[in-house]
């Protein structure tokens, strides 16, 4: 009997996933996440699929046998090892587009409550204080968005900035003028749209290239009235230095859906340990600092997570599942 084994499935998650039937197939469903403690439990497993707090190294690999083939319910895959993977002829599927407006409309979501100081609004109104001191905001319309990433998600951006009323710039590698003329934006370097954009939104994936790509030289480019916005990946953006910017008034805010360490973050018992090695606990450090300001914004990496988004997510990640038992091609990672 072949063996599915799925890991960090959420209450929210659990009754579709358990509706899924395959052939001569045992499925596996485990709420803890994939760990050096919860390993033993996929050993038999000839597919594995995760989210992306469960991290699929060499090591960890080694120690799977049985394994075939990695579905991640998630768009993004930096959390599995692809060429450990390719070493065992591992197949690696994730959701190619399940979010794409869903994610940037929560991106402008942490937007609007930037501009409009919903952050102090919601406090003051708490505290029964209703005076309009320190609550002004500013229009979007006018104003210029920088889209980092221009892919599907990113595209949704541009869209709904158009729809504001915004000037739109965008950068990305693949450039598709056609495209770029349809929607109505321009392509630019991206030093060139960090220095113009009143907003930069970030909607790139996760790769050795744009790790930090959101550093202190960049973000020393931007206006002081400059707002940041990253619901792509945490490590996009350089934490310290964004933590330094903010502080030192050369940006006017950040909305923030990912950060560095979020996954550490998650793992409360871990965080409470004596010996907490230093990138951990500046992690949590910074997570604190960012929290305490006024002219941030922060979601718990929820942007995905709306019923119509989940359902697409975990209907396209069953179907990965599928083809591969059943010999089919699937949305495979790096082809």
């Amino acid at each position: 009997m072949r063996q599915v084994a799925f890991f960090s499935v959420a209450p929210y998650e659990r009754p579709i996933l358990e509706q899924a039937a395959f052939p001569n197939t045992t499925c596996l469903f485990h709420a803890e996440p994939l760990s050096d403690d919860t390993l033993a439990l996929a050993r038999d497993a000839e597919v594995l699929c995760v989210f992306i707090y469960d991290r699929l190294d060499a090591a960890r690999l080694a120690q799977l046998p049985a394994l075939r083939c990695v579905v991640t319910r998630s768009t993004g895959y930096d959390h599995i090892d692809l060429a450990a993977c390719a070493a065992r002829s591992i197949r690696v599927c994730y959701v190619p587009s399940y979010g794409e407006n869903t994610v940037a409309e929560h991106a402008f979501a942490l937007l609007l409550a930037l501009a409009r100081q919903l952050k102090l609004c919601f406090r003051k109104a708490e505290a029964h204080d209703f005076g309009l001191e320190g609550l002004e905001g500013f229009d979007l319309k006018g104003k210029t968005l920088g889209v980092v990433g221009a892919g599907r998600i990113g595209l949704n951006a541009v869209r709904i900035g158009r729809g504001f009323g915004m000037d739109v710039l965008a950068y990305d590698v693949r450039e598709l003028p056609e495209l770029a003329a349809r929607e109505g934006f321009r392509y630019v370097p991206l030093d060139a749209l960090l220095a113009r954009a009143d907003v930069v939104t970030l909607h790139t994936a996760l790769t050795p290239e744009t790790r930090h790509l959101i550093d202190r030289a960049a973000l020393a480019r931007m206006k002081p009235s400059a707002i940041l916005i990253n619901t792509a990946r945490g490590p996009v953006v350089d934490t310290a230095a964004l933590c330094e910017a903010l502080e030192a008034g050369r940006l006017a805010g950040a909305g923030l859906d990912v950060f560095e360490g979020e996954e550490w973050l998650k793992e409360e018992a871990e965080l409470l340990r004596p010996d907490l090695s230093p990138e951990k606990r500046q992690a949590l450090t910074l997570c604190h600092t960012l929290l305490s300001r006024d002219d941030v914004v922060l979601t718990p990496h929820s942007a995905f997570f709306t019923r119509e988004g989940v359902a697409r997510l975990l209907e396209t990640s069953l179907e990965n599942i599928g083809d591969y038992l059943a010999g089919k091609p699937c949305h495979q990672a790096g082809a």
